[in-house]
Formats: C-alpha cells, structure tokens, sequence
C-alpha cells in the first residue's frame, strides 16, 4: 500500500508543476519579445503648411504661406538624404507689389537625434534651386542653398508631427533695375518655417 501511495505521489507532483513551467516558458518568451528593437522606417513622407519671407521682391512687406513636401531616404536612425519641395503664393498681409510666387526644390543629408520616446530633433543643409514669380525678376531660376532643422513628435510607430525652420539664400535681382547696376544679382537670405505631419514607411 504504501508503495502504491508513493507511486501515486510521484506521479501527481509532476503534473501539477507542468503548468507552472509552460507558464514560465511563455513569460520568458514575452520578455524576449519586449527586448527587441523598435522597427527602422527606410522612408518618411512629410506634407504640411509653410511660410517664407520675401526678402529678394523690393518693396515687399509681407511674406508667403503654402504648401510644403518632402520625401526621406533614411539609412538607420541617425542618417538620412531628403528631397523637399515648396510653393508660397498666399501673402500674409496686403503691401506686397504685384502677385509674388516663390517655389523652390532642395536637396541635402539630415541628421536625427531621438530625445525621448517621443521626441526628436534633426538637422539638415539643402542645397537646389528657387524661381520667384509675378515681379519678373532675373534670373528666373537662382541657385539657393541653407541650413535648417526642426522637432518630431512620434503620436505612433509610423505618424509623427513635425514643426521646421530654414534659413534659405538665393540670388535674384528686378528686371526694372538701374542701368548702372546691370540688373546684377544680390544675395537675399530668407526665413523659412512649416509645420505637419510625417508617415513613415
């Protein structure tokens, strides 16, 4: 008898510590889970309003508002090549002569530095091209370069806000300039800012 009680002893502690076990192994599973990284996006997407000054008009009191896109290539977390287009139309206030337009497509690397688990910030230089529209300025298309940067809020993995600023030269002069001058061109630096959202993919 009191090997069979044995026996049954035996038999039933095993079975009673086989779901502890399989419980064990799923929670180590969960952990391993956990630990792993957050997913690297090769792309993001950024379409939002933006505003530029319009320092290269003479005369003009008001800036721009429009649209502004752009399209990352993003080589880890830190690197990325960008690609960004704009085009202002809207003015801000009456006073501008004429019907001023500004478009302008740039090109350049950024660097991205994570905050927190929401917040980040980048740095970019851009290089391309800008035409200003309505006042017949020359030349038509003007080599236009900068430095800018901005902030990230990540809302989730793959949308985030984003709010920028650049400073953008370029080189134009009017058409009804003086003789003397030869309408040569003049350096103009302008304030550039925009705020939107960002999909990353």
């Amino acid at each position: 008898m009191k090997r069979k009680w044995l026996v049954s002893i035996l038999a039933v502690v095993p079975a009673a510590l086989m779901p502890l076990a399989a419980t064990g192994q799923i929670a180590s599973d969960r952990g391993t889970r956990a630990e792993r990284p957050e997913p690297t996006y090769k792309y993001e997407v950024y379409a939002g309003g933006g505003y530029t000054s319009l320092n290269q008009v003479n005369q003009s009191r008001y800036g721009l508002i429009g649209v502004n896109l752009a399209v990352s290539r993003n080589w880890g977390r830190f690197f990325a090549l960008t690609a960004d287009g704009a085009f202002y139309q809207h003015p801000v206030s009456t006073g501008n002569p004429g019907t001023p337009t500004v478009d302008m497509v740039l090109f350049g690397p950024e660097l991205h530095a994570p905050l927190s688990d929401h917040f980040s910030i980048f740095l970019r230089a851009l290089l391309g091209g800008e035409h200003t529209g309505g006042e017949g300025e020359t030349p038509k298309v003007s080599f236009a370069g900068g430095a800018g940067g901005g902030v990230e809020y990540s809302m989730s993995k793959r949308f985030a806000l984003r709010a920028s600023g650049d400073d953008i030269a370029s080189s134009f002069s009017v058409t009804n300039n003086t003789p003397q001058l030869g309408n040569s061109p003049h350096l103009r630096r302008n304030s550039r800012a925009g705020i939107g959202v960002v999909y990353r993919f």
